[in-house]
């Protein structure tokens, strides 16, 4: 099994930034892509940027792109989401997810738990 922990959330104004971080464990061994995605009070859980397990491709929500980093740390089974330009409607339960299936699009049948990122006006 792979367990995914997030960590890095918090209250920040917007037009900061945060970087969030997910540590995979266990059999990480099968993990071909990671991935975050995030979900709003109210809304459906929705697709944020993924990133293969070597780092060479990467994919970004168009809502994201330009603000949002995804980057892979080879020497450590982490996982980083370098998020900038934050906005109030980024505010969101961020989850961490992984799959042993070739290329960005899942499925994702390993998850995290979350971190809570609060962007206030």
């Amino acid at each position: 099994q792979v367990q995914l922990v997030e960590s890095g959330g918090g209250l920040v104004q917007a037009g900061g930034s945060l970087r969030l971080s997910c540590d995979a464990s266990g059999r990480t061994l099968p993990i071909l892509a990671m991935a975050w995605f995030r979900q709003a009070p109210g809304k459906e859980r929705e697709f944020v940027a993924a990133i293969t397990w070597s780092g060479v491709s990467t994919n970004y929500a168009d809502s994201v792109k330009g603000r949002f980093a995804i980057s892979r740390d080879n020497a450590k089974t982490t996982m980083y989401l370098q998020m900038n330009s934050l906005q109030p409607e980024d505010t969101a339960a961020y989850y961490c997810a992984a799959s042993s299936y070739a290329g960005l699009r899942g499925p994702w049948p390993y998850w995290g738990q979350g971190t809570q990122v609060t962007v206030s006006p």
